[in-house]
């Protein structure tokens, strides 16, 4: 359960703190636009999305079982963070994600980092691809540029209202979001080094400012970004709030600890690594509760922001700890620039995040499955978008897990005549 950093420092080198330092800066120009739009996905404040990154980002390269992890708010947290805010308020979200943190810790210490990879592939499959698609007509309002107040949370509703809307459609919105989705999709296969995020955000914020667009921008619906760091507070606690929210933050550590262990596990393929799973939920739990007391969302490993890592050259957890303190340094210098993204590109920027999630390169292997694991995963895709998480999961879980043990051949048990 010791953290890679301390086994990776010793024989550092300049070549190497050179090479992190670049990688550090490219992962925070691919973050701080994400970190931003999945706060706003969340219904959180923006600068929530940012401390995330920052506090969350750091602790887990601090102190994880990875060598290239980087933490931060993902799109995979968007669903329950929505509805425990909703339900509860961001208050509620504070104290059920300081919860997740406080469980990821006696996890990692009792060494239930090795048992995520008992969990089927096709219940996580099945509730990511559920977590993208609800994802995806998240964004529909600000895509369209529609007019609806108070969006439903729940996806039946939801696709109702945008329905009923679609009179107030707006082209402007509509072309700004697809000229955002096109630069960031073209500059990720011509130039996948490039940091092309920021180029599309900037390129359409420009437009929207110039041209006097009539179509909202951050700074129009959520005001000037703060450019300090909030400080740290412990939530409310009492027993019946802990009560009411053990089942959000027990999904909120689940996901957490599942999505961490596959980046993990996907950077270790990539750079031969070997990550301590222990010591990565340990850091997980630290960077939630770390996370919670700054007010910000739920945090864990990224995948896509780790395998940037990667290509950008990073090699120790120092890149991950650089990329959080650039983001600091932007927020402490430029924050108020951060008020012209338009919410347009921001919605096209998450569809491109939603389209990932569902990682479509698997699915001609999903389509090749067992019949038992296709139905599993619609199960769980089915139950995600219609229902909820905790339900979706213990449901795909127990079904999952019923499965191997049918498939192990494991004897019936042996039934005795009641004596009674």
């Amino acid at each position: 359960m010791k953290p890679k950093i301390l086994t990776t420092l010793p024989g550092y080198t300049a070549a190497l703190f050179r090479a992190d330092l670049l990688a550090g800066i490219t992962v925070a120009t691919v973050a701080l636009p994400l970190s931003i739009a999945i706060a706003i996905a969340s219904g959180a404040p923006p600068a929530t999305g940012l401390t995330t990154a920052i506090i969350g980002g750091f602790l887990i390269s601090a102190l994880g079982g990875s060598r290239v992890q980087i933490g931060g708010p993902t799109g995979a947290f968007i669903v329950v963070v929505y509805g425990v805010i909703a339900e509860y308020g961001h208050d509620g979200l504070v104290l059920a994600t300081l919860m997740a943190g406080i469980i990821m810790m006696i996890a990692g210490v009792f060494k239930a980092g090795s048992l995520v990879k008992h969990i089927p592939e096709a219940v996580i499959s099945g509730f990511t691809i559920g977590i993208a698609i609800i994802i995806a007509t998240s964004q529909l309002r600000d895509l369209f540029g529609l007019s609806v107040t108070d969006l439903p949370a729940d996806f039946l509703p939801k696709i109702a209202a945008l329905w009923s809307a679609r009179d107030t459609f707006d082209p402007r919105a509509l072309a700004i979001g697809a000229v955002a989705l096109t630069v960031i999709v073209g500059l990720r296969r011509l130039l996948p080094r490039f940091p092309g995020l920021i180029v599309a955000m900037a390129l359409c914020s420009a437009a929207v400012a110039m041209l006097d667009l009539p179509v909202d921008t951050l700074q129009s619906r959520f005001g000037v970004l703060p450019n300090t760091l909030p400080w740290p507070q412990i939530p409310e606690i009492t027993l019946q709030r802990m009560i009411e929210l053990l089942p959000s933050a027990l999904v909120i550590a689940f996901l957490a600890g599942v999505e961490s262990l596959l980046s993990a596990s996907v950077a270790d393929r990539m750079i031969g690594g070997n990550t301590r799973p222990n010591a990565e939920v340990i850091a997980n739990g630290v960077a939630n509760t770390g996370a919670a007391l700054f007010a910000g969302l739920p945090v864990t490993g990224a995948i896509a922001r780790t395998a940037t890592n990667v290509h950008a050259g990073g090699r120790t957890p120092v890149a991950g700890m650089v990329h959080a303190l650039v983001i600091l340094l932007v927020m402490l210098l430029a924050a108020p620039l951060a008020g012209f993204l338009a919410m347009p590109a921001l919605a096209g920027l998450l569809l491109v995040t939603a389209w990932n999630m569902s990682e479509p390169q698997h699915w001609h292997r999903h389509l090749a499955a067992r019949r038992s694991d296709q139905v599993l995963l619609v199960i769980t895709l089915v139950l995600t978008v219609l229902t909820d998480l905790t339900l979706a999961i213990g449901v795909g879980v127990a079904l999952g897990l019923a499965l191997r043990l049918r498939r192990r051949h494991v004897p019936e048990a042996e039934w005795h005549d009641p004596e009674r």
